[in-house]
C-alpha cells in the first residue's frame, strides 16, 4: 500500500525592486546651447543593468533620448558611456553594483565631439585607428592550402590586445586625449601592438614609426586611467609601455 507524501506548498519569494534616480546629461543640438542634467525615477532590479534603465526612459518616459547600443552583451562596444565619473559599458554596469541611495549620473565619454545626448561623434576615435594599419601585412605566401604556423608562445606574446572592442573608453578616459586631439589614443595604441607583436606580420616597423611620431606613444603619461576603465580587462599602459620599448629597439 502506497502512501502519498504531501508536498508543503513552496512560496516564491519576490524580488524587491527599487526606485533609482538617473542623472542623465541631455543636450539636444537643434534646441540646447549647453548640455543640461535631466533626472527620472526608474524601477529597477538590482541584477538590471544601467542599459536597461536607458531603455526604460526612452520607451517609457522620453522617446527623445538618444544613445548607441548593439549586442548588449559587452562585445560591440557601443554603448560605452560615464557612470558616476567613470567609463564603463552600460550593459555591463549592475544596479547592484552602484550606490542607489544617490542618483545615478550617466553621460557621454569625454574628448569626443558631442552630437546628441550620450551619443559622440566617432570619426576622430576611428581615423586614429585606421592610421595604424590594423591589418596584418605579410611579404611571405604561405603554401598553398596551408595556414601560417605560429607557437603557443609566439600567440601569447599579443593576445591580451586581440580583446579591444573599440569601446573607446580608454581612449575616452585618457587626459591627454582630452587637452590634445591629435594624440593617438591608447586604443589606437593598443591594436597596434596586436600586429607590431604578431611574428606572422612584416611590417612592425612601419608602424613603430608612426607611432614614434610627437603624438605617439611619447605622449602617454602613464596614469593608468586607460587600463582602469578598459571593461575587456586589457592591460593597456603595459601594452604602450611595451611599444615605447620597442620604438627605441626599432623591433619588435
Amino acid at each position: 500500500m502506497s502512501s502519498a507524501v504531501a508536498e508543503a506548498p513552496v512560496e516564491s519569494e519576490a524580488i524587491q525592486s527599487y526606485l533609482v534616480t538617473f542623472m542623465v546629461r541631455r543636450f539636444d543640438p537643434e534646441v540646447d546651447a549647453e548640455p543640461r542634467w535631466v533626472d527620472y525615477d526608474v524601477e529597477m532590479y538590482p541584477t538590471d543593468r544601467v542599459l536597461d534603465a536607458l531603455h526604460r526612459i526612452k520607451w517609457d518616459v522620453d522617446g527623445s533620448l538618444a544613445f548607441r547600443r548593439s549586442c548588449a552583451h559587452g562585445i560591440c562596444g557601443s554603448d560605452a558611456m560615464r557612470i558616476n565619473g567613470r567609463n564603463r559599458l552600460a550593459c555591463k554596469t549592475l544596479i547592484k553594483d552602484l550606490d542607489i541611495s544617490k542618483p545615478v549620473y550617466v553621460e557621454a565619454i569625454k574628448g569626443l565631439p558631442l552630437e546628441k545626448d550620450l551619443i559622440v561623434d566617432m570619426d576622430p576615435f576611428f581615423a586614429s585607428f585606421r592610421e595604424i594599419q590594423p591589418f596584418l601585412q605579410s611579404r611571405s605566401v604561405p603554401d598553398k592550402g596551408k595556414e601560417r604556423h605560429q607557437s603557443i608562445e609566439d600567440r601569447a606574446r599579443f593576445d591580451d590586445t586581440t580583446k579591444c572592442i573599440l569601446c573607446a573608453a580608454c581612449t575616452s578616459s585618457c587626459p591627454v586625449f582630452w587637452t590634445d586631439g591629435q594624440y593617438f589614443g591608447p586604443a589606437a595604441i593598443v591594436n597596434a601592438h596586436r600586429f607590431i607583436f604578431d611574428s606572422r606580420d612584416d611590417e612592425a616597423e612601419v608602424r613603430l614609426d608612426i607611432l614614434n611620431d610627437q603624438e605617439g606613444v611619447w605622449r602617454c603619461r602613464t596614469t593608468f586611467n586607460c587600463t582602469e576603465a578598459c571593461p575587456r580587462g586589457i592591460e593597456i599602459t603595459k601594452a604602450i609601455a611595451e611599444v615605447k620599448q620597442a620604438v627605441l629597439r626599432g623591433r619588435p
